[in-house]
């Protein structure tokens, strides 16, 4: 199997999962609030499938894709959020079969994409490999909302690599979005995998590092939990003022979560 090959398994598993969690829900229960404020969980699945089906635009619709862009270019701060509540007033059967054909759409777009290029995105252009795991990284964070919606957060498992991996590749794109200027010193990454695995990333030898769960990672560069509610231990001031901004996901900073 190829790196895309395992990703989009990586991806049609967490998909899988939000699915079964979702799937036997009444009406009342999709309209169910989510920690995102203003979005239920309906909300929360229209905008992946959205995403989704956007993706696949970018993928193979050249004219399709610069008509998103445009309408994105009218309205850049709320476009986003405009377009999952509009898809979310579908009825719960619409929305789920409208998010499995954007689902299967994506997988097939993405395989068939040309080996060596990149698609346009909403920020730099993106390989089929980078975008599955944006999208792993999306479904992952979205489908923690719901969870906690509907009271039923799932064991972690070692698919969250995909999102450790993003939040740290996204390292200077986190101080760039808050107009800092991002540090030229390594910082050694060593975080705990569910199973127990060690994972790291940069140099042992570098004076900054950052330690602890994956899994608080991924939720702090999701902005799925506050830094102070993390077991991460940063050595280093900019490791230290890293963790104070992460965030995975493209656009601007996000406002994160309040302290517990």
């Amino acid at each position: 199997m190829t790196l895309l090959d395992d990703l989009l398994a990586d991806l049609k598993a967490e998909g899988d999962q939000l699915w079964n969690a979702v799937a036997g829900l009444d009406e009342a229960a999709w309209r169910t609030p989510t920690p995102a404020a203003g979005w239920d969980v309906a909300t929360q699945v229209a905008h992946l499938l959205w995403t989704d089906e956007v993706a696949t635009l970018a993928a193979t619709d050249k004219t399709g894709w610069d008509a998103v862009v445009l309408q994105a270019m009218e309205d850049p701060t709320g476009f986003v959020d405009t377009a999952a509540l509009e898809v979310a007033r579908l009825s719960p059967p619409a929305l789920l079969a409208r998010w499995g054909k954007a689902r299967t759409a994506l997988t097939d777009a993405l395989r068939g994409f040309p080996a060596g290029e990149k698609m346009p995105w909403f920020g730099p252009p993106m390989s089929p490999a980078s975008m599955v795991t944006a999208r792993f990284m999306e479904t992952w964070a979205h489908s923690l909302d719901v969870y906690e919606a509907l009271d039923c957060v799932p064991e972690p498992t070692d698919r969250i690599r995909n999102v450790a991996h993003l939040g740290v590749r996204t390292r200077g794109f986190a101080f760039t979005v808050h107009q800092l200027e991002p540090p030229a010193e390594e910082i050694r990454i060593e975080l705990k995998a569910p199973s127990g695995e060690i994972w790291t990333w940069g140099p042992e030898e570098a004076a900054q590092s950052v330690r602890g769960s994956a899994y608080d990672f991924c939720l702090l560069v999701t902005q799925r939990v506050h830094r102070d509610d993390t077991d991460l231990v940063a050595v280093g001031d900019d490791a230290e003022r890293w963790l104070g901004i992460a965030q995975a996901f493209a656009g601007p900073a996000g406002e994160g979560r309040a302290p517990r």
